[in-house]
């Protein structure tokens, strides 16, 4: 096997490369990186001789390690590296890159990168992240070691297997890795939006788009408004309206004020109709009132309801719907006449009354408030009477939709990365 132990990129390249008789053939200029199992494989050296770039095929190097490399060809029997679209290269395309840890859910620049043998082969191992990765390139690692070891400083090594990371560069998806696709969609979206966001444009957007459709409607609320937008008008138009049509209604509604309106139509007759005239609805309140904030995601059922056919309704329709925190009972013209917490939902017995409905059970002094209100209206209703969301009712008292805590936490105190401005 030609590689002996352990080594680190930086520890061989711009080394002498000896030929069969001993001679200086060139200097290692990079190498040649294809998939392998479990781990990507080197499968050729670049050597660069004068004007010439040689490659040395794997199978034909000697020896390999930090002190020596050599090759079982005399120089003249190397051929000319032709350069080609698909080839990846450890110097070129992945040191000094950014990569995602999707084990620590952060962007991380390649420093350096080790070397291990693997059976007959040489594959790469891990990348180093840290410190030394920059001080073994710079020639200083040792030395450096020694001085911090005065001040009773250790350098710590920071390495991340290669079976932990995820490149975002297209061209590096050509390595094929063990770590799954959809480990990145099983992240939190607020850590994905973080990473995107920590990017380049094209970058993030080639991250994007590997994201399953139900993790990129969770991730695209998290981030500024022009990367929302910006990522939406790149995609094809059915894709992106299968995103949209997974949001929640008001966070859709954010979204789409900020496309151009030829693009939104385009978008909402893709989606489907009913959720399409949830977001229509939504789009016509301005912004800063309790309309703007809404989401016409809850669940309501009539009075005359019995509380164990509720509970049957319940697990089913609970499915579909993302915030729930109260059961709104409504009358016969669908007005607003209750509101029942889970947790009195749950301690009803309907094995003991079985004819019990949500008259019997529900809360009638209900605070609301109106579509039209402002902002801080909704806010200080919240905070009064310490709830987690308030229904959002019109004139006739007909409930719209609610307002949920998380929204208001986001209007008041909202995080850069999720303020938003509507356009009506």
């Amino acid at each position: 096997m030609p590689l002996f132990g352990e080594l680190f990129l930086s520890e061989i390249i711009k080394k002498p490369v000896l030929d069969f008789k001993g001679d200086v053939a060139g200097k290692l200029k990079d190498i040649l990186i294809i998939k392998g199992l479990p781990l990507p494989v080197i499968s050729a050296l670049l050597v660069k001789r004068g004007k010439k770039t040689l490659r040395i095929d794997w199978g034909d190097v000697n020896i390999f390690n930090r002190r020596i490399i050599s090759t079982k060809l005399l120089t003249e029997e190397a051929s000319v590296y032709i350069p080609r679209d698909e080839d990846l290269f450890a110097v070129r395309d992945i040191l000094d890159r950014q990569i995602v840890d999707a084990n620590g859910a952060k962007v991380v620049r390649v420093n350096d990168i080790k070397l291990e043998g693997y059976n007959s082969q040489a594959v790469l191992s891990a990348v180093d992240i840290g410190m030394r990765g920059i001080m073994r390139r710079l020639r200083v690692e040792k030395k450096g070691g020694e001085i911090l070891k005065l001040f009773r400083i250790r350098l710590p090594y920071n390495l991340i297997s290669w079976n932990y990371i995820q490149p975002l560069e297209p061209k590096l998806k050509s390595i094929a890795l063990t770590v799954p696709r959809q480990m990145m969609s099983e992240l939190h979206p607020a850590d994905i939006a973080e990473i995107i966001s920590s990017v380049s444009r094209d970058e993030g957007a080639s991250l994007f788009r590997e994201l399953n459709i139900e993790a990129a409607a969770d991730t695209l609320p998290e981030l500024e408004p022009e990367v929302q937008t910006a990522l939406i008008s790149d995609m094809e138009p059915e894709k992106a309206s299968d995103i949209i049509e997974q949001m929640e209604p008001d966070e859709a509604a954010d979204l789409l004020s900020d496309l151009p309106a030829a693009t939104v139509k385009i978008l909402l007759e893709l989606i489907e109709k009913e959720d399409a005239e949830d977001i229509q609805e939504l789009l016509s309140h301005e912004e800063d009132t309790a309309g703007g904030l809404m989401t016409s995601e809850f669940l309501s059922y009539p009075s005359q309801a019995r509380v164990c056919e509720v509970m049957e309704r319940f697990r089913a329709d609970a499915e579909e719907t993302e915030n729930i925190y109260y059961i709104y009972v409504t009358d016969e013209q669908e007005k607003l006449i209750g509101v029942v917490s889970l947790r009195e939902l749950i301690l009803a017995d309907p094995d003991k009354y079985p004819e019990k409905t949500l008259s019997g059970i529900m809360e009638t002094n209900i605070k609301k408030v109106r579509v039209e209100d402002d902002e801080s209206i909704v806010a200080a209703a919240i905070s009064k009477y310490n709830l987690v969301a308030i229904p959002v009712v019109n004139e006739e008292d007909i409930i719209l939709g609610i307002v949920t805590v998380d929204d208001i936490i986001d209007r008041i105190l909202p995080p850069k990365a999720k303020r938003k401005k509507r356009k009506v």
